[in-house]
């Protein structure tokens, strides 16, 4: 900016001394030669009182706690520029060129500013050490808070690695006693099984034994009819030469005249012709069971005689219905049924 503008014309112009001049004011524009040169800080007014003056060493001393505050806030922030648009900066005037600007202020830029500079650094260094102060006190504070903190943070770890070591033993025990109870159980098992196993092996062969010595008693007490002889026909066997369409009984067939014998002890209840029966001998034993030996060529006993096992009681013949010699063999319950011949001789221990 090069001059201010033009005052407008007065109507009348002032004399400093009170008296009035008649005339209009002439344009004022301020030169180089006509303002004194501006020394020390820029001040608004030459005329400054002592209000003025004890106002500004306050201010200046607030604004020197608080920016030691605001320093001592943001030591450990990064610093922030702080710049005006350039379209402002460019148009800004120049102090020297503004009127009496630069008379106002040399008067008492040195004593104001000296005064001013004292009373900022005085409060500057009073809140910087007030700061330090603070900040030595804040970061002992603030190292035995860290290090409590640390020291509480590896006692939970301490004792969260106990804690789980020793979880850690109790399910190690917990499955190894689970792993020794379950192997005590499977043994048991397996003991109790080869137990039992033993023992109905055991059972098994007593009973064979007892079975044994059964058969080997009712052998001695029973006996076949022939000695030699060759089996044709089975109990049951369906055919149209038998009268009831199937055999009644279980056939030796031998050579006419072989010995025929008690296949145990009884009493003879009949002995004779029986028609398709040929020559037959009725032996009675003594649970009531009947001996049927038909088909004889001739018969040694007759009715009431008693008998024991293995005697002579007739010959083997072809007497009746027959196609050749042989022994015709049946066996009847109490009741009068007849029964499988086989079947009754081995359950006497005989295995024809």
């Amino acid at each position: 900016m090069a001059s201010n503008k033009p005052a407008p014309e007065a109507p009348f112009e002032t004399n400093p001394f009170g008296n009035e001049v008649a005339g209009a004011w002439e344009e004022w524009n301020p030169t180089e030669d006509s303002v004194l040169p501006v020394r020390g800080r820029h001040r608004v007014a030459k005329q400054r009182s002592g209000l003025a003056r004890s106002s500004t060493v306050l201010g200046v001393g607030v604004i020197a706690a608080v920016g030691a505050g605001g320093i001592a806030t943001a030591q450990d922030k990064p610093a922030v520029s702080i710049s005006l648009p350039d379209a402002i900066t460019d148009h800004l005037p120049d102090a020297s060129s503004m009127p009496g600007v630069g008379a106002l202020l040399s008067h008492s830029g040195s004593h104001s500013s000296d005064r001013t500079d004292g009373t900022a650094q005085a409060a500057s260094g009073s809140a910087n050490a007030q700061y330090a102060a603070a900040d030595t006190g804040t970061s002992e504070g603030g190292a035995d808070a860290g290090e409590a903190l640390r020291a509480r943070i590896l006692q939970q770890a301490e004792q969260q690695q106990s804690a789980a070591d020793s979880a850690q033993q109790q399910a190690a025990e917990s499955a190894a006693a689970d792993k020794a109870e379950a192997d005590a159980k499977k043994q048991q098992a397996e003991a109790a099984k080869k137990a039992d196993a033993a023992k109905k092996k055991a059972a098994a062969e007593a009973k064979a034994k007892a079975e044994a010595e059964r058969l080997a008693k009712l052998a001695a007490s029973y006996s076949l009819p022939v000695a030699s002889y060759t089996i044709t026909s089975t109990f049951g066997e369906s055919g149209s030469m038998w009268a009831s369409g199937y055999h009644t009984g279980l056939d030796f067939a031998a050579p006419t005249g072989t010995p025929i014998k008690a296949v145990h002890g009884g009493t003879v209840k009949s002995a004779g012709w029986s028609g398709s029966y040929g020559y037959r001998t009725v032996l009675e034993l003594p649970d009531g069971t009947e001996l049927w030996f038909c088909h004889q060529s001739s018969m040694t006993v007759t009715a009431g005689q008693k008998v024991t096992t293995g005697e002579l009681i007739g010959r083997v013949g072809a007497t009746g219905n027959v196609t050749g010699p042989h022994l015709h063999l049946e066996v009847h319950t109490p009741g009068g049924t007849g029964i499988d011949p086989m079947t009754w001789l081995r359950d006497k221990g005989i295995n024809p």
